[in-house]
């Protein structure tokens, strides 16, 4: 016989609720969810990307559509839709749309919450939560 507590009903969160600001990027941080992961949906124009940053964990992208350049730990990698690249934690990176159409990427976050450390801030860690 299971010892397991049955599952709480599925929540659904809404697009909607997960856009940062007035544009098209998306944050979802697993701490408020009940999730062990946080991620960013991702969806930038042509030159449109973050700078270089890191996290104490990996961070882990699935190209869903376009064209990215990425950096990780100082080396460049061309990726488009259907790959997938993994930084691993404490590693300094970013990635810029370098195609002419829109850039779209799920950004895996291996954290129940979104730490990041800025390269041209460094020591001060950005850690965003809902608006």
């Amino acid at each position: 016989m299971s010892m397991l507590t049955p599952a709480p009903t599925p929540a659904i969160v809404a697009a909607a609720d997960l856009l940062v600001g007035t544009g098209r990027l998306r944050r979802f941080v697993g701490a408020e969810h009940g999730a062990a992961v946080s991620y960013f949906l991702v969806d930038n124009e042509p030159g449109q990307g973050p700078g270089i940053h890191r996290h104490p964990y990996a961070e882990t992208w699935v190209v869903l559509e376009g064209e990215a350049r990425i950096t990780i730990a100082g080396e460049v990698v061309h990726a488009v839709a259907g790959d997938t690249a993994t930084a691993p934690a404490g590693a300094w990176h970013g990635f810029t749309n370098c195609g002419t159409g829109r850039l779209r990427v799920l950004c895996i976050h291996a954290s129940d919450r979104i730490i990041q450390e800025w390269q041209d801030a460094p020591g001060v860690l950005d850690i965003p939560t809902a608006d």
